[in-house]
């Protein structure tokens, strides 16, 4: 798929979920860069959407970037932010994460994951909205160890849910549920959805606030000796993920679900190179030879 190329022409308007995220700012600042002129932000009730008023372009004459609080529990909420974006698009990114082990996994990530994305398309569904672009994750497709080994890990790959639940780690669970559901309501209701799948987004930040991806780098930095549980990461930039957004949304044969990652690195190589990027910062050396014990 060719990169869209920048330019004033009239775009159809769209609405962008946890817009005011690490992701959800990227993508649209991307979409400001591409000549988006009316774009919903929809953001959780009480964030702060300032720094959005801040990007290029979004100041500019003509451009209307409207803000909707919608936590995405309230189907009602979430209607009124898509309504307008007929024969739009909308980019579902908003999702919960967090680094720390919820004390309520339903409530805190399984219901807002997949109930939201569900009031998301049922709003698309009802606006008729061209296509929805879902962001999914890299952790809708792995960890599976009973994956076959002779097969690469693919778009064809879901993570295996007894085995992340057994372990308690809810994060792989929610997101591989909402997708499961996502393509489950696509395919009853006739609606255009196409994934991304990526991995670890790494990059500036464009948000007052530290997210949890960038905050793993964080903690690398200020000398965690964690490993990561799987001795590897796979990472992405944030600007190629907006990139990526935009060009499923914009080309026509997209579909199904698309990985994004700029590779997959062994954590205690990531933490080497990130030692001699930033040798001021105590990186804690045990973290580099993880690769030898695996």
């Amino acid at each position: 798929m060719a990169d869209p190329t920048p330019n004033k022409k009239t775009k159809s308007p769209v609405c962008v979920t946890g817009a005011n995220g690490f992701i959800g700012t990227w993508l649209v600042k991307t979409l400001l860069d591409h000549g988006y002129t009316t774009i919903h932000a929809s953001i959780f009730p009480g964030s702060d959407p300032t720094h959005l008023f801040s990007l290029p372009g979004a100041s500019d004459a003509g451009v209307r970037l409207v803000v909707h609080e919608a936590d995405l529990l309230d189907g009602d909420a979430i209607h009124k932010a898509i309504e307008g974006c007929s024969g739009g698009g909308v980019f579902h990114v908003a999702s919960p994460c967090t680094l720390e082990d919820p004390v309520d996994p339903q409530r805190e990530l399984l219901e807002p994951a997949v109930k939201g994305t569900l009031n998301v398309l049922a709003a698309a569904k009802k606006f008729d909205v061209r296509r929805v672009v879902l962001t999914s994750s890299i952790s809708a497709i792995v960890p599976n160890p009973c994956w076959d080994n002779n097969k690469p890990f693919d778009e064809s790959s879901w993570t295996d849910l007894d085995y992340c639940k057994s372990r308690q780690k809810w994060y792989p669970v929610s997101k591989t549920l909402a997708e499961k559901a996502a393509w489950e309501f696509a395919e009853k209701n006739g609606l255009d959805v196409v994934a991304i799948n990526p991995a670890t987004c790494l990059g500036p930040l464009l948000q007052p606030s530290l997210n949890a991806s960038c905050a793993v780098l964080q903690q690398l930095l200020q000398g965690s000796k964690d490993t990561q549980e799987y001795h590897w990461l796979g990472a992405v930039h944030v600007k190629d993920v907006a990139k990526a957004q935009l060009l499923l949304f914009e080309n026509a044969a997209a579909s199904g679900r698309h990985l994004c990652a700029n590779g997959i690195y062994q954590f205690g190589d990531f933490a080497e190179k990130v030692s001699k990027l930033f040798p001021e910062f105590p990186v804690h050396r045990s973290v580099f030879c993880i690769h030898s014990n695996v």
